[in-house]
């Protein structure tokens, strides 16, 4: 998964978006408060790039990235960090859906205590006439009684931007990314912005009083009732 929801055709389209989404870094302070990340050991699931990998390092993290599929010696890395991890980061990853073996996986890498933080689209906003085939599931999942909240997840919805430098620039890119639906866009806009909302989904690992060796059984426990199911079972 590139380190956006939208998957875009090509490198350079990507490196322009990742430039005006977000300018302001309300994602990044989010998920520190969330967290916290700084000075913690994290883990980055389904990387894409390693773009947010690298700016949650940037802060401060101490960052562990993995991007699918793994090969054997990723596996046997990511196998290491069973009830470890103080946080776990998933970046809009299409494996993350609410009630995924994916999810309740990588809820096993946290150590007691430690932070799960599931970014996906919130919609409602300017960019969501541009992503319709994710309308309705954003919507779902986003919901009350969706099947995050249903879930033990709680929900942190960012209002965030995306960040023009001029009226040509926003309908080149635009219009590159999604032809007539962009160009729409770009000249609906009364400021040189899109608004962009994102919802951060998460929660704890259960048992901030653990002693460490009772914290070792828990892990060893989760993983075995998941199946550690990221790691290939010849790596296991």
């Amino acid at each position: 998964m590139p380190d956006l929801s939208i998957v875009l055709p090509s490198p350079a389209l990507e490196e322009a978006f990742l430039r005006i989404v977000d300018p302001e870094g309300k994602l990044l302070a989010a998920l520190e408060s969330l967290g916290p990340i700084i000075d913690r050991d994290v883990i980055v699931l389904d990387c894409g790039n390693g773009f947010r990998a690298r700016q949650l390092e940037e802060m401060g993290a101490r960052i562990v990235a993995f991007e699918f599929p793994l090969c054997d010696a990723s596996s046997e890395q990511l196998a290491g960090w069973i009830g470890r991890a103080d946080a776990v980061v998933v970046p809009w990853s299409e494996m993350a859906a609410p009630g995924s073996r994916f999810l309740a996986e990588a809820g096993a890498l946290l150590r007691p205590g430690g932070r799960l933080l599931v970014i996906h689209d919130y919609g409602r906003d300017d960019v969501w006439g541009l992503l319709p085939d994710q309308r309705v599931r954003d919507m779902a999942w986003s919901n009350r009684n969706g099947p995050f909240l249903g879930d033990g997840f709680r929900i942190r919805v960012i209002h965030c931007r995306w960040s023009f430098e001029s009226a040509e620039h926003a309908r080149e890119l635009l219009e590159t990314a999604f032809g007539s639906a962009g160009v729409d866009a770009a000249e609906r806009m009364k400021h040189l912005r899109l608004e962009y909302s994102v919802a951060i989904y998460h929660r704890s690992a259960p048992g901030f009083a653990f002693a460490s060796s009772q914290a070792d059984a828990a892990a060893e426990a989760a993983a075995a009732e998941v199946g550690v199911g990221l790691v290939p079972s010849a790596a296991r």
